[in-house]
Parts: C-alpha cells; structure tokens; sequence
C-alpha cells in the first residue's frame, strides 16, 4: 500500500513520436485491489523555443464552459463554475497574459493560473480540447484528449533557481503546462467523475500532443 493506496498498481506510460509532428502520450494500469487512478503529466511548454522569455504572449484555446473553483490550498470545492465572463473563459482564443492579473479571487489563490477546466464533449473519446499558437514564430500546439479535465498551470511558482539546459534558469512564468486528467481530488468529490478501478479493469487514457505552424 504505497502511499496508503490499497492494491499494486501495474502502469505502462507509452510515448510515440510520430511522423506528424505528434507526441502521443498512452496510458494503461491494471490492479489487483479495489483504487484509485489518475495519471496525467507535468511537461512543460514554451512554443517561442526560449526559456528566458515567458509565455504571456502565448494566444490559448480551450473547450470548456466550466472550470473548478480550489480554496486557498489550491482543492476543489466539489463544484463547477462558469467561464463566461471571467478571466477563465478561453473559448475565443486570447493570451494567457491577458487576464492573469486579474483581481478576481481564483486568480489571486493561484497567483495566475492553477485550475482544472471541465472539458467538452467527454464521452471517453479522444477529441480536441485546446490549442496554443505562438504569434511571433508561428508554433502552434494541439491538444487532443481522452479525458474529461485539463489543469492549465502558468508557472507562477517558478522562481529561477531550477537550472535549464542552456545554462539558465526557469522564471517565473516562462513555461505552461496542460495537464490532461480527471479533476484534481476526485476520491473526495462524489459530484466528479469517478477515478475508481476495480480488479479485472483496465485503466486507459490517451492525449496528443500535435505540434505545426500557423501564419
């Protein structure tokens, strides 16, 4: 009981590369004890190619009405909550900077952004979920996902003293992360989707990270 999670746990986290500029990322877990499973990633995204630089100009997109309200610990309240007409409604595609010295509350906890949004559309299906466009070099990024949650993280906690791979630092803000899931504690939330897995299941998930151009 690793952690106090009931069972062993077997995962297979396969990622491909493939010809189309894509970075499929498969998820699979079996388990022997009645738990829970929710298995996402924490890579992080700066499309201008420099760390040095943030990601506030980064124009995003995503399909979701609703996001996940947390307290001042960053956890949910168990409940859902509009985008429409707050700095989390990210429909019409906008920078990331735009809002996010905003005043309202849910900005303020996570200083930035920290939160899950409810997707559209979830049937367990893969589908396109977001997208981010760099506007000066032209990158643009597709997010495709299985799951019913995404958890937009702006890097407010960086603060420079992780080293990066050309001899700098990580700031503050100088990377994203789209982290395909189901909501964060969803064990403690009966009004989320269940994370449940029994004996004799198969835990499956799967996103697509799809990088090209835009003009």
């Amino acid at each position: 009981m690793e952690e106090g999670y009931p069972g062993n746990l077997a995962c297979i986290v396969t990622y491909t590369l493939t010809e189309s500029n894509e970075l499929q990322v498969t998820y699979r877990a079996t388990t022997d004890k009645k738990t829970v499973v929710n298995l996402t990633q924490h890579s992080y995204f700066n499309l201008s190619g420099d760390f040095s630089k943030t990601i506030l100009d980064h124009k995003l997109f995503i399909s979701s009405d609703e996001f996940v309200p947390v307290n001042k610990e960053l956890i949910p309240y168990g409940e859902y909550a509009a985008v429409a007409g707050t700095p989390f409604d990210f429909n019409n595609p906008k920078t990331i900077g735009s809002n996010i010295e905003d005043s309202h509350e849910q900005i303020a906890i996570g200083k930035g952004y920290d939160h899950s949004w409810v997707l559209k559309d979830y049937d367990s299906k893969i589908r396109k979920v977001a997208s981010v466009l760099h506007p000066e070099t032209g990158r643009f990024l597709e997010v495709f996902t299985t799951e019913p949650g995404m958890q937009l993280y702006t890097g407010n906690f960086l603060d420079g003293t992780l080293p990066a791979k050309d001899g700098g630092t990580y700031a503050r803000r100088s990377g994203f992360c789209l982290e395909t899931q189901h909501h964060p504690d969803s064990p403690n939330q009966p009004s989320f989707p269940s994370v449940v897995l029994e004996p004799g299941q198969t835990y499956r998930s799967e996103t697509v990270f799809k990088f090209s151009f835009r003009q």
